[in-house]
């Protein structure tokens, strides 16, 4: 993890979960991560499924010049990256890890910049469900943030975290190591324990 903000999230989200397979959102402790906060933001399904922003922080909304809560999360990425991020959420819920991922944004008039992402699994009443913590914040603020809103964005690379050690590379990201298989857009690693062969579905 690159970004201070993202250790920060992650380390309060471990500290939080203990040997369970995530926390509760209501133990999410927004003063212990207050100067992450700008970055993160908390994902939650409405009634038709789809993950929309509960909460965005301010510097998060700055990147798309706009209030992003009740936003559905899957509308802010690229046509090419919309069905491997569909599959990742699927992943950090279903099998309660989380995961870190390079991203690229994007502006109308072309302007790009590099973010760092991670997404965690919540629970909700007891059970790992359709909830997620996240930050997605710019590894070098350029300085037309707030400015020039991104248009949209694209996974670059994916890892998971909080687990043993499965690796997942996204489209064009890291090397597949040798024995690496392909999966649905994703690059698939064995790692410490069994992968199902259910994700993404239901």
């Amino acid at each position: 993890m690159r970004h201070a903000s993202t250790r920060a999230v992650f380390a309060h989200w471990s500290e939080r979960r203990g040997d369970r397979p995530a926390p509760d959102r209501r133990e999410i402790d927004p003063s212990a991560i207050r100067h992450a906060l700008g970055d993160t933001f908390i994902l939650a399904a409405d009634l038709a499924g789809d993950l929309r922003f509960r909460l965005a922080g301010t510097r998060l909304c700055a990147l798309f010049c706009r209030e992003l809560k009740g936003e559905v999360f899957g509308s802010l990425w690229s046509r090419a990256s919309a069905l491997p991020v569909q599959h990742l959420v699927s992943i950090v819920s279903r099998e309660s890890v989380g995961a870190v991922a390079g991203v690229a944004g994007r502006t109308e008039d072309g302007e790009r910049v590099e973010l760092e992402m991670l997404l965690l699994p919540l629970a909700h009443n007891g059970a790992v469900c359709a909830r997620a913590l996240g930050v997605l914040t710019p590894l070098e603020p350029p300085f037309w943030i707030g400015v020039r809103p991104l248009s949209e964005l694209e996974l670059t690379g994916l890892r998971c975290v909080g687990s043993t050690a499965e690796a997942l590379g996204g489209p064009g990201s890291f090397p597949a190591a040798q024995g690496g298989r392909k999966w649905r857009g994703l690059r698939v690693h064995d790692g410490g324990r069994t992968l199902r062969q259910n994700w993404g579905r239901g």
